[in-house]
Protein backbone atom coordinates (compact mmCIF):
# COMPACT_ATOMS: atom_id res chain seq x y z
CA UNK A 1 0.00 0.00 0.00
CA UNK A 2 1.00 3.59 -0.77
CA UNK A 3 0.77 5.99 1.87
CA UNK A 4 -1.63 8.75 1.51
CA UNK A 5 -0.81 12.20 1.38
CA UNK A 6 -2.62 14.75 3.36
CA UNK A 7 -5.35 16.03 2.10
CA UNK A 8 -4.68 19.47 1.82
CA UNK A 9 -2.33 18.70 -0.78
CA UNK A 10 -5.04 17.57 -2.92
CA UNK A 11 -6.64 20.61 -3.51
CA UNK A 12 -2.74 22.36 -4.60
CA UNK A 13 -1.64 21.72 -8.18
CA UNK A 14 2.63 22.08 -8.79
CA UNK A 15 3.49 25.19 -9.00
CA UNK A 16 2.79 26.19 -13.01
CA UNK A 17 6.81 27.50 -13.51
CA UNK A 18 8.08 24.05 -11.30
CA UNK A 19 6.42 21.70 -14.37
CA UNK A 20 7.09 24.22 -17.50
CA UNK A 21 11.02 25.18 -16.69
CA UNK A 22 11.38 20.98 -16.71
CA UNK A 23 9.55 20.84 -20.01
CA UNK A 24 11.85 24.07 -21.56
CA UNK A 25 14.96 22.36 -19.59
CA UNK A 26 14.03 19.26 -21.92
CA UNK A 27 13.56 21.42 -25.39
CA UNK A 28 17.37 22.78 -24.42
CA UNK A 29 18.17 19.25 -24.35
CA UNK A 30 17.20 18.62 -27.23
CA UNK A 31 19.33 21.54 -29.14
CA UNK A 32 16.66 24.30 -29.01
CA UNK A 33 17.60 27.59 -27.15
CA UNK A 34 14.77 28.73 -25.50
CA UNK A 35 14.55 32.67 -24.32
CA UNK A 36 13.34 32.27 -20.72
CA UNK A 37 10.81 35.59 -20.20
CA UNK A 38 8.39 33.93 -18.41
CA UNK A 39 9.98 33.98 -14.89
CA UNK A 40 11.31 37.02 -12.93
CA UNK A 41 14.26 35.72 -12.16
CA UNK A 42 16.99 38.91 -11.92
CA UNK A 43 19.50 38.76 -13.89
CA UNK A 44 21.46 41.37 -12.96
CA UNK A 45 23.93 40.66 -10.13
CA UNK A 46 24.01 42.26 -7.01
CA UNK A 47 26.04 45.24 -5.50
CA UNK A 48 29.60 44.42 -4.86
CA UNK A 49 29.49 45.59 -1.77
CA UNK A 50 26.22 43.30 -0.65
CA UNK A 51 28.59 40.50 -1.82
CA UNK A 52 31.54 42.09 -0.31
CA UNK A 53 29.85 42.07 3.36
CA UNK A 54 28.13 38.89 2.82
CA UNK A 55 31.88 37.06 2.39
CA UNK A 56 33.32 39.08 5.40
CA UNK A 57 30.49 38.26 7.51
CA UNK A 58 31.06 34.59 6.61
CA UNK A 59 34.38 34.47 8.21
CA UNK A 60 33.17 36.33 11.44
CA UNK A 61 33.09 33.71 14.53
CA UNK A 62 29.80 32.95 15.69
CA UNK A 63 28.07 33.66 11.76
CA UNK A 64 27.21 30.14 12.04
CA UNK A 65 25.57 30.20 14.61
CA UNK A 66 21.30 30.08 15.70
CA UNK A 67 20.27 33.68 15.09
CA UNK A 68 17.62 35.82 16.26
CA UNK A 69 13.84 34.72 15.00
CA UNK A 70 13.07 38.71 14.86
CA UNK A 71 16.24 39.20 12.95
CA UNK A 72 19.56 41.21 13.96
CA UNK A 73 18.70 44.42 15.88
CA UNK A 74 20.86 46.03 12.66
CA UNK A 75 18.89 44.81 10.17
CA UNK A 76 15.19 45.91 11.54
CA UNK A 77 16.98 49.65 11.65
CA UNK A 78 17.93 49.36 8.12
CA UNK A 79 14.86 48.44 6.89
CA UNK A 80 13.12 51.39 9.17
CA UNK A 81 15.46 53.52 7.73
CA UNK A 82 15.00 52.06 3.94
CA UNK A 83 11.06 52.92 4.75
CA UNK A 84 11.55 56.31 5.76
CA UNK A 85 14.03 57.57 2.96
CA UNK A 86 12.09 55.52 0.02
CA UNK A 87 8.26 55.83 1.40
CA UNK A 88 8.54 58.59 4.05
CA UNK A 89 7.11 56.07 6.69
CA UNK A 90 8.27 55.56 10.20
CA UNK A 91 8.34 52.08 11.54
CA UNK A 92 9.55 51.18 15.29
CA UNK A 93 12.36 48.97 14.29
CA UNK A 94 11.55 47.22 18.00
CA UNK A 95 8.12 45.84 17.08
CA UNK A 96 6.71 46.72 13.62
CA UNK A 97 9.06 45.14 11.79
CA UNK A 98 9.62 41.54 10.98
CA UNK A 99 12.96 40.24 8.50
CA UNK A 100 11.86 37.06 6.64
CA UNK A 101 13.05 34.60 4.63
CA UNK A 102 11.51 36.26 1.58
CA UNK A 103 8.17 37.59 1.35
CA UNK A 104 6.77 34.54 0.09
CA UNK A 105 7.29 33.06 3.50
CA UNK A 106 5.34 35.50 5.23
CA UNK A 107 2.17 35.01 3.30
CA UNK A 108 1.84 31.34 4.85
CA UNK A 109 2.80 33.04 8.15
CA UNK A 110 0.17 35.25 7.74
CA UNK A 111 -1.88 33.17 6.96
CA UNK A 112 -1.44 30.85 9.57
CA UNK A 113 -1.75 33.68 12.19
CA UNK A 114 -4.75 35.23 11.49
CA UNK A 115 -7.08 33.10 9.72
CA UNK A 116 -8.79 29.31 10.35
CA UNK A 117 -9.84 26.81 8.54
CA UNK A 118 -13.51 27.96 6.90
CA UNK A 119 -12.81 31.62 7.06
CA UNK A 120 -12.95 33.60 3.88
CA UNK A 121 -10.30 35.12 2.21
CA UNK A 122 -10.09 37.57 -0.64
CA UNK A 123 -7.77 37.72 -3.67
CA UNK A 124 -7.17 39.43 -6.55
CA UNK A 125 -8.30 38.04 -9.71
CA UNK A 126 -5.80 38.51 -11.59
CA UNK A 127 -3.06 38.08 -8.90
CA UNK A 128 -0.15 36.54 -7.65
CA UNK A 129 -0.44 32.17 -7.07
CA UNK A 130 0.90 31.56 -3.91
CA UNK A 131 -2.24 34.06 -2.15
CA UNK A 132 -4.40 31.12 -3.55
CA UNK A 133 -2.52 28.08 -2.76
CA UNK A 134 -1.55 29.06 0.41
CA UNK A 135 -5.26 29.51 1.53
CA UNK A 136 -5.82 26.03 0.03
CA UNK A 137 -3.45 24.40 1.82
CA UNK A 138 -5.44 26.19 4.84
CA UNK A 139 -8.29 25.11 3.97
CA UNK A 140 -9.84 28.63 3.34
CA UNK A 141 -13.06 29.98 1.72
CA UNK A 142 -11.17 31.72 -1.06
CA UNK A 143 -13.26 34.59 -3.21
CA UNK A 144 -11.71 36.08 -5.64
CA UNK A 145 -12.17 39.67 -6.53
CA UNK A 146 -12.14 41.07 -10.25
CA UNK A 147 -9.13 43.76 -11.16
CA UNK A 148 -9.91 45.17 -14.70
CA UNK A 149 -8.20 46.79 -17.04
CA UNK A 150 -11.32 49.42 -17.65
CA UNK A 151 -10.92 50.39 -14.60
CA UNK A 152 -7.16 50.64 -13.89
CA UNK A 153 -6.37 46.96 -12.37
CA UNK A 154 -7.32 48.56 -8.68
CA UNK A 155 -10.12 47.01 -6.14
CA UNK A 156 -13.70 48.13 -6.56
CA UNK A 157 -15.30 48.70 -3.42
CA UNK A 158 -18.90 47.97 -5.10
CA UNK A 159 -17.75 44.95 -5.62
CA UNK A 160 -15.82 43.88 -2.30
CA UNK A 161 -19.02 45.02 -0.50
CA UNK A 162 -21.38 42.82 -2.49
CA UNK A 163 -19.24 39.45 -1.97
CA UNK A 164 -17.48 39.71 1.58
CA UNK A 165 -18.76 37.48 4.15
CA UNK A 166 -19.21 37.98 8.05
CA UNK A 167 -16.19 35.45 8.35
CA UNK A 168 -13.85 37.57 5.89
CA UNK A 169 -10.67 37.59 7.90
CA UNK A 170 -7.98 38.77 5.08
CA UNK A 171 -7.95 40.98 1.50
CA UNK A 172 -4.69 40.83 -0.56
CA UNK A 173 -3.64 43.27 -2.54
CA UNK A 174 -0.20 44.31 -4.38
CA UNK A 175 0.65 46.93 -5.98
CA UNK A 176 2.58 47.69 -8.52
CA UNK A 177 0.52 44.81 -9.72
CA UNK A 178 1.82 41.52 -10.27
CA UNK A 179 1.03 40.65 -12.93
CA UNK A 180 -0.43 44.11 -14.75
CA UNK A 181 2.29 46.25 -13.48
CA UNK A 182 -0.73 48.54 -12.52
CA UNK A 183 0.12 51.00 -9.89
CA UNK A 184 -1.83 51.66 -7.03
CA UNK A 185 -3.46 55.04 -5.61
CA UNK A 186 -3.38 56.42 -2.12
CA UNK A 187 -6.97 57.49 -2.50
CA UNK A 188 -7.71 54.11 -3.44
CA UNK A 189 -5.60 52.74 -0.47
CA UNK A 190 -7.23 54.63 2.33
CA UNK A 191 -10.96 53.53 0.82
CA UNK A 192 -9.84 49.95 1.14
CA UNK A 193 -8.00 50.85 4.51
CA UNK A 194 -11.30 52.17 6.22
CA UNK A 195 -13.84 49.54 4.21
CA UNK A 196 -11.31 46.79 5.80
CA UNK A 197 -11.23 48.29 9.20
CA UNK A 198 -15.39 48.98 9.17
CA UNK A 199 -15.30 45.22 8.62
CA UNK A 200 -12.39 44.00 10.97
CA UNK A 201 -10.26 42.53 8.15
CA UNK A 202 -6.93 42.72 7.93
CA UNK A 203 -5.89 43.84 4.51
CA UNK A 204 -2.21 42.63 3.50
CA UNK A 205 -0.49 44.74 0.61
CA UNK A 206 2.26 43.07 -1.07
CA UNK A 207 5.30 45.69 -2.19
CA UNK A 208 8.13 43.95 -3.62
CA UNK A 209 8.16 45.86 -6.68
CA UNK A 210 7.74 49.75 -5.66
CA UNK A 211 11.38 50.11 -6.92
CA UNK A 212 11.26 48.91 -10.49
CA UNK A 213 10.10 50.96 -13.37
CA UNK A 214 8.77 53.88 -10.89
CA UNK A 215 9.03 57.07 -9.97
CA UNK A 216 6.68 57.33 -7.16
CA UNK A 217 7.19 54.23 -5.10
CA UNK A 218 4.05 54.57 -2.02
CA UNK A 219 3.22 52.19 0.63
CA UNK A 220 -0.05 51.51 1.67
CA UNK A 221 1.34 52.80 5.35
CA UNK A 222 0.96 56.25 3.26
CA UNK A 223 -2.45 55.99 3.29
CA UNK A 224 -3.04 55.40 7.05
CA UNK A 225 -1.03 56.06 10.22
CA UNK A 226 -3.17 53.40 11.93
CA UNK A 227 -1.71 49.90 11.32
CA UNK A 228 -4.16 48.20 13.67
CA UNK A 229 -5.37 46.27 10.24
CA UNK A 230 -2.27 46.86 7.96
CA UNK A 231 0.32 44.64 7.48
CA UNK A 232 3.09 45.20 4.13
CA UNK A 233 5.28 42.84 2.87
CA UNK A 234 8.31 44.15 1.12
CA UNK A 235 11.48 42.22 -0.80
CA UNK A 236 14.93 42.87 -2.01
CA UNK A 237 14.44 40.60 -4.52
CA UNK A 238 13.36 42.62 -7.03
CA UNK A 239 14.81 45.71 -5.78
CA UNK A 240 18.48 45.04 -4.97
CA UNK A 241 18.70 41.61 -7.52
CA UNK A 242 19.02 39.48 -4.30
CA UNK A 243 16.21 36.51 -5.24
CA UNK A 244 17.86 34.05 -4.23
CA UNK A 245 18.75 35.05 -0.78
CA UNK A 246 15.63 35.12 -0.10
CA UNK A 247 15.56 38.33 2.00
CA UNK A 248 12.47 40.19 2.82
CA UNK A 249 9.79 41.93 5.85
CA UNK A 250 6.50 42.26 7.03
CA UNK A 251 5.38 45.71 8.52
CA UNK A 252 2.30 46.18 11.17
CA UNK A 253 1.44 46.92 14.56
CA UNK A 254 3.44 46.08 17.19
CA UNK A 255 0.23 43.21 18.39
CA UNK A 256 0.09 41.82 14.57
CA UNK A 257 4.17 41.26 14.37
CA UNK A 258 3.83 39.42 17.63
CA UNK A 259 0.91 37.20 16.09
CA UNK A 260 3.27 36.16 12.99
CA UNK A 261 6.22 35.56 15.29
CA UNK A 262 4.29 32.86 17.28
CA UNK A 263 4.05 31.19 14.02
CA UNK A 264 7.62 32.15 12.35
CA UNK A 265 9.75 30.82 15.39
CA UNK A 266 8.13 27.06 14.65
CA UNK A 267 9.35 27.40 11.42
CA UNK A 268 13.11 28.15 11.47
CA UNK A 269 15.52 28.64 13.82
CA UNK A 270 16.73 32.41 12.51
CA UNK A 271 18.45 33.77 9.14
CA UNK A 272 21.64 33.35 8.25
CA UNK A 273 23.82 36.09 9.93
CA UNK A 274 26.39 37.06 7.13
CA UNK A 275 23.06 37.11 4.87
CA UNK A 276 21.52 39.26 7.39
CA UNK A 277 24.48 41.53 7.10
CA UNK A 278 24.80 41.95 3.56
CA UNK A 279 20.66 43.14 3.24
CA UNK A 280 21.77 45.62 5.79
CA UNK A 281 24.68 47.08 3.25
CA UNK A 282 21.83 46.65 0.24
CA UNK A 283 19.31 49.20 2.49
CA UNK A 284 22.19 51.14 2.41
CA UNK A 285 22.87 51.51 -1.42
CA UNK A 286 22.23 55.48 -2.75
CA UNK A 287 19.43 55.81 -4.56
CA UNK A 288 22.09 55.50 -7.85
CA UNK A 289 22.05 52.00 -7.69
CA UNK A 290 18.17 52.10 -8.35
CA UNK A 291 18.45 54.16 -11.12
CA UNK A 292 21.14 52.67 -12.98
CA UNK A 293 18.91 49.35 -12.47
CA UNK A 294 15.89 51.22 -13.72
CA UNK A 295 18.17 52.71 -16.81
CA UNK A 296 18.77 48.89 -17.51
CA UNK A 297 15.13 47.62 -17.87
CA UNK A 298 13.70 50.54 -19.00
CA UNK A 299 15.97 49.96 -22.32
CA UNK A 300 15.08 45.95 -22.35
CA UNK A 301 11.21 47.47 -21.67
CA UNK A 302 11.62 49.49 -25.10
CA UNK A 303 12.80 46.23 -26.66
CA UNK A 304 10.01 43.85 -25.45
CA UNK A 305 7.48 46.56 -26.56
CA UNK A 306 8.75 46.14 -30.01
CA UNK A 307 8.29 42.49 -29.73
CA UNK A 308 5.11 42.80 -28.81
CA UNK A 309 4.59 44.88 -31.47
CA UNK A 310 5.66 42.50 -34.41
CA UNK A 311 3.41 39.82 -32.23
CA UNK A 312 0.35 42.25 -32.71
CA UNK A 313 -0.41 42.30 -28.74
CA UNK A 314 -1.88 45.16 -26.82
CA UNK A 315 -0.11 46.53 -23.78
CA UNK A 316 -0.11 49.50 -21.76
CA UNK A 317 3.07 51.90 -21.44
CA UNK A 318 1.58 53.39 -18.03
CA UNK A 319 3.07 50.36 -16.14
CA UNK A 320 5.42 49.89 -13.38
CA UNK A 321 7.37 46.61 -11.92
CA UNK A 322 9.48 43.68 -13.93
CA UNK A 323 6.68 42.44 -16.28
CA UNK A 324 4.99 43.53 -19.80
CA UNK A 325 1.29 42.63 -19.45
CA UNK A 326 0.11 42.38 -22.96
CA UNK A 327 -3.24 41.19 -24.27
CA UNK A 328 -2.83 38.58 -27.05
CA UNK A 329 -3.85 38.61 -30.90
CA UNK A 330 -7.35 37.86 -31.96
CA UNK A 331 -6.75 34.91 -33.22
CA UNK A 332 -5.66 33.03 -30.57
CA UNK A 333 -8.06 31.23 -27.93
CA UNK A 334 -6.10 31.44 -24.99
CA UNK A 335 -2.70 33.14 -23.45
CA UNK A 336 -2.16 29.66 -23.27
CA UNK A 337 -2.57 28.74 -26.76
CA UNK A 338 0.01 31.98 -27.47
CA UNK A 339 2.62 31.03 -24.94
CA UNK A 340 3.02 27.41 -26.54
CA UNK A 341 2.98 28.64 -29.89
CA UNK A 342 6.04 30.83 -29.42
CA UNK A 343 7.42 28.24 -27.77
CA UNK A 344 7.49 26.03 -29.91
CA UNK A 345 7.35 27.85 -33.25
CA UNK A 346 9.44 30.84 -31.73
CA UNK A 347 12.00 29.36 -29.22
CA UNK A 348 10.15 32.08 -26.90
CA UNK A 349 8.86 30.82 -23.44
CA UNK A 350 6.53 33.61 -22.49
CA UNK A 351 3.74 33.09 -19.39
CA UNK A 352 -0.02 32.23 -20.03
CA UNK A 353 -2.16 35.25 -18.05
CA UNK A 354 -4.58 32.39 -16.72
CA UNK A 355 -1.72 31.19 -14.71
CA UNK A 356 -3.06 34.64 -12.54
CA UNK A 357 -6.42 33.66 -12.60
CA UNK A 358 -9.11 33.60 -14.88
CA UNK A 359 -9.58 37.20 -15.91
CA UNK A 360 -5.66 36.67 -17.20
CA UNK A 361 -7.23 34.64 -20.15
CA UNK A 362 -6.67 36.28 -22.81
CA UNK A 363 -3.11 37.71 -21.41
CA UNK A 364 0.36 37.03 -21.33
CA UNK A 365 2.88 38.44 -18.36
CA UNK A 366 6.73 39.25 -20.10
CA UNK A 367 10.14 39.15 -17.75
CA UNK A 368 12.59 41.85 -18.33
CA UNK A 369 14.94 39.55 -17.10
CA UNK A 370 17.09 38.73 -20.08
CA UNK A 371 19.75 41.31 -21.55
CA UNK A 372 19.41 43.74 -24.32
CA UNK A 373 21.69 41.55 -26.41
CA UNK A 374 19.46 38.39 -26.12
CA UNK A 375 16.52 40.57 -26.60
CA UNK A 376 17.45 42.14 -29.48
CA UNK A 377 18.93 38.13 -30.89
CA UNK A 378 15.51 37.25 -30.69
CA UNK A 379 14.07 40.29 -32.04
CA UNK A 380 16.67 40.05 -35.10
CA UNK A 381 15.63 36.10 -35.43
CA UNK A 382 12.02 37.16 -35.57
CA UNK A 383 12.44 39.93 -38.16
CA UNK A 384 14.26 37.28 -40.25
CA UNK A 385 11.81 34.73 -40.22
CA UNK A 386 9.57 37.20 -41.03
CA UNK A 387 10.63 38.12 -44.28
CA UNK A 388 10.91 35.11 -44.96
CA UNK A 389 7.25 34.53 -44.75
CA UNK A 390 6.80 37.29 -46.70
Amino acid sequence: MNIKPANRIEKVEEYYFSKKLTEIKKLNEQGNNILNLGVGNPDIPSHPDVLDSLTKAALHKGSNYYQSYRGLDGLRLAFSKWYFSTYNVQLNAESEILPLMGSKEGITHITMAFTNPGNQVLIPNPGYPAYTSVSKLFNLKIQYYNLKEKHGYLPELEELEKIVKPNCKIIWINYPNMPTGANGNLNNFAQIVEWAKSRNILIVHDNPYSLILNDKPISIFNSSIDKSHILELNSLSKSHNMAGWRVGMVAGSKQNIDHIIRVKSNFDSGMYKPIQEAAITALQLPKTWNAELNGIYSKRREIVWRILDLLHCEYNKDTAGLFVWAKIPDEFNSGEEFSDYLLYNHSLFITPGKVFGSNGEKYVRISLCADELMLNNFLNQFLIKKKRRA
